[in-house]
């Protein structure tokens, strides 16, 4: 589905990625893990578009798309929600659903109903104006806008962050079912108790390397390596949150 090969880049004379390869294969959720300024977002830029590449390959289904605009991109299947979520606040859930929809087609509202099936919360406020939302449902319908593009693979960027439990249920929910629905996720998160609940297969990145891939028990197995490049503790914390859920 996509594979990254080599890939360097660079900001100004910082140089981010040093050589780095990943690969999401098709119906995986691969969850790409370390502390803040470690490269992640930088990754999932490059890939969209955002942030042009310095050396090395991207594919999207056997193709490369590492010259290609965001637009050009997105059309091809690949959906990204950013960090910063970047909804309209000025419109209506609905109407935030409805552009991404006509971005990629004629206007399908069934593109619509499905992306709101999928956060059963968003429903009742179909009409509230986006800008009145909390954050959580925010959040929500930046993901909803983002699925109802039909996209083949997502990429998402810390899409918890700051969130209370009950609302990270809810996106952990909604990321299974859009599996479930076929669609690959590149998935980039600081939670590490989420990754590990929905993760596939894991790439821990540090100071723009990749020093770990593997499954979830492999991950688990490696305390020491998590402690340095993601946290003190998150294996030992992220296990008794997933025991309690």
């Amino acid at each position: 589905m996509l594979r990254i090969d080599s890939l360097h880049v660079h900001y100004g004379t910082a140089h981010i990625l040093h050589g780095i390869n990943i690969e999401v294969k098709s119906g995986q959720i691969v969850c790409l893990l370390g502390r803040n300024g470690a490269g992640k977002s930088t990754t999932l830029k490059t890939i969209i578009g955002l942030v042009p590449k310095s050396s090395g390959e991207i594919y999207f289904k056997e193709g490369p798309i590492d010259r290609k605009s965001a637009h050009e991109v997105a059309r091809m299947g690949v959906a990204y929600v950013p960090e910063d979520r970047r909804i309209f606040e000025s419109l209506t859930v609905e109407e935030n659903i409805k552009v991404a929809a006509q971005a990629v087609s004629s206007g399908d509202n069934q593109r619509v109903s499905d992306a709101l099936n999928l956060f059963p919360d968003l429903e009742p406020r179909f009409s509230q104006i986006a800008g009145s939302l909390s954050g959580g449902q925010q959040q929500m319908l930046a993901i909803a806008r983002a699925l109802a593009m039909k996209p083949q693979l997502l990429l998402l960027d810390e899409p918890t962050e700051g969130l209370a439990p009950s609302l990270v249920h809810s996106i952990r929910d909604g990321i299974l079912e859009a599996r479930t629905n076929g669609i690959s996720i590149l998935l980039v998160e600081q939670n590490l108790s989420l990754a590990l609940d929905v993760g596939d297969h894991f790439f821990v990145l540090s100071k723009g390397m990749i020093v770990f891939h593997g499954d979830r028990q492999e991950l688990l197995a490696q305390e020491d390596l998590v402690t340095e490049h993601i946290g003190v503790g998150r294996v030992k914390e992220a296990t008794l949150q997933r025991k309690k859920t």
